[in-house]
């Protein structure tokens, strides 16, 4: 009997892990596109919303497929004062004009029903609503002042990570100071690479338009 027992449980192993397997191949929801993030803290994988935040998500993958985020930066952790395992992280070009790609329009969280909960990944922008580009950040536990409300837009949410939130949260604990205004005290102090974001569904769209942040500047030979 106690044979056939531990057959048993066997057997429903091997089932589970079957299914498991199953459901790995059997790739995200429709409307899901997966990117995975390569950090120098660890990989982190995204799972944006096309269908419910489509403009927001077509810029982000533009900038994924065009490798525009590639050797880029995680350069800002943003810490709750009264909870500082809460905030949010944030990355991207910053404000080099060679990465950048045309303006959208902004998405909001009432256009787009997709709050800032824990582990959502946002679009940063500036003051003009329709600023939002290169840069993008990602909430430890929920941010609802971030969501739109009367008078007030908030930001374009388009997705959530679905794996590696230790990596998002080492990132949110690393030492900050510096910056100014809205900035100040947050930026990481000891650099956090993002190596490169590669989309992992469907079939990568370039934008073809130059990538003037490759080219060299001077020979190799020029010290």
């Amino acid at each position: 009997m106690r044979r056939i027992m531990m057959g048993l449980f066997a057997i429903a192993a091997l089932a589970t892990a079957g299914s498991a397997q199953q459901a790995n191949r059997a790739g995200p929801k429709p409307g899901i596109v997966r990117v995975r993030l390569v950090t120098s803290e660890g990989p982190i994988l995204l799972a944006l919303d096309t269908r419910h935040a489509p403009k927001t998500t077509a810029n982000f993958l533009a900038y994924v497929d065009d490798g525009r985020f590639d050797g880029t930066d995680f350069y800002r952790a943003s810490r709750q004062k009264s909870a500082p395992k809460l905030g949010f992280i944030q990355a991207g070009i910053r404000t080099d004009a060679r990465r950048i790609l045309p303006p959208f329009p902004l998405e909001t969280t009432a256009m787009t029903g997709i709050k800032h909960g824990a582990a959502t990944i946002s679009m940063a922008r500036g003051m003009n609503p329709a600023s939002a580009g290169g840069n993008f950040f990602i909430t430890v536990g929920p941010a609802p002042a971030m969501d739109a409300r009367a008078g007030y837009p908030g930001y374009a949410a388009f997705g959530h990570v679905v794996a590696g939130m230790d990596v998002v949260k080492r990132i949110l604990a690393k030492p900050t100071g510096g910056g100014m205004d809205a900035f100040k005290d947050q930026m990481i102090l000891k650099r956090v690479a993002l190596v490169s974001a590669r989309r992992l569904d469907g079939v990568a769209k370039p934008t073809g338009l130059p990538r003037a942040w490759l080219i060299k500047t001077r020979p190799d030979w020029v010290k």
